[in-house]
């Protein structure tokens, strides 16, 4: 599988399973942001493409565990080169470290902000419409 086959939010997930295997898909919306229908929907494009694998964890028995396959730690390992190219491409446009250092810590707050409001979002929304 080459570079080709993933999308950037498929190689992204691959970071974080490979950055915390065995988290839930819980977890794993919590940790990246992306919202739990989206999240269930990639995850069940990398279980067919042979990526990632899934099972019930101990402590929930609804809740899956995810894993990455040996295929997909060798789909994130053929990623990383142009991963790290198109980052230094968009850290060359931020002349120096501190810059770049305040735009990493900005992404990272606003990633936060974004999964919090989509927390509350859920929360408040009528029953009849919440997402799940």
């Amino acid at each position: 599988m080459g570079t080709e086959d993933l999308t950037p939010r498929q190689y992204a997930l691959l970071v974080a399973i490979a950055q915390n295997e065995g988290l839930s898909q819980t977890d794993l919306v919590q940790r990246t942001g992306i919202d739990r229908s989206t999240l269930a929907d990639v995850i069940r494009r990398m279980l067919k493409k042979g990526l990632v694998q899934r099972r019930r964890t101990r402590e929930d028995a609804r809740a899956y565990a995810v894993k990455l396959t040996e295929l997909g730690r060798r789909s994130l390992q053929a990623c990383e080169p142009l991963a790290r190219r198109v980052d230094q491409r968009i850290l060359t446009a931020l002349p120096n470290q501190e810059q770049r250092e305040r735009f990493i810590a900005d992404l990272l707050t606003i990633v936060s902000a974004l999964g919090s409001m989509e927390t509350t979002m859920i929360a408040e929304a009528p029953k009849g419409k919440r997402k799940t």
